[in-house]
């Protein structure tokens, strides 16, 4: 099983598509890993260019952004291009269905949580990190200011019916897939 959780990078937006995600330009890779480097490359966040190349992206684990992420076209190499980038959460208020499905048939964890707790999760300071404890079924998110000793922490419940967590725990549809045929 994957390990869940890490640094949190936010994104501050809703809608956010999968042509944001990926660009259809790059469809034509033939290995997820040229996928790599072309993360949220025409993102937009409030009319302004994203910085693809931002150092606290690339040490991100765990993303969080708003409603409906992972909107548009149903493409899979949306969900490979934060496979090959080493996310393993991303945490929203509601996620396009098919794009969630192909993040659970991928083994990455996909957390709805409500708008409140989203937005509870955007007002805590950075640095922030999550750890994603799946028998309990709760993330928890842990704020240090720099050069602090204290921290800031908050738990968020969350659930997940039976087949997506077995498809999390096996590591995805192809292991869940070997496993039982």
């Amino acid at each position: 099983m994957n390990r869940f959780g890490g640094a949190v990078f936010r994104l501050d937006r809703d809608n956010i598509n999968t042509d944001e995600i990926i660009p259809a330009r790059y469809l034509t890779e033939n290995s997820k890993t040229a996928l790599k480097p072309h993360l949220l490359e025409d993102l937009l966040i409030d009319g302004h260019r994203f910085d693809p190349h931002n150092q606290a992206l690339h040490q991100a684990r765990v993303l969080v952004s708003r409603k409906n992420f992972g909107c548009g076209s149903s493409r899979e190499h949306a969900v490979w291009v934060l496979e090959v980038n080493d996310i393993s959460v991303v945490i929203a208020e509601s996620f396009a269905r098919i794009f969630r499905q192909n993040m659970f048939n991928c083994g990455i964890l996909a957390i709805e949580l409500a708008a409140a707790d989203i937005e509870q999760i955007f007002s805590l300071p950075e640095p922030l990190s999550a750890t994603v404890d799946l028998e309990a079924s709760c993330v928890r998110m842990i704020s240090t200011a720099a050069g602090s000793t204290s921290h800031t922490s908050a738990t968020f419940p969350f659930t997940l019916n039976e087949f997506d967590r077995q498809l999390i725990a096996a590591g995805g549809w192809l292991a869940f897939a070997d496993e039982r045929y």
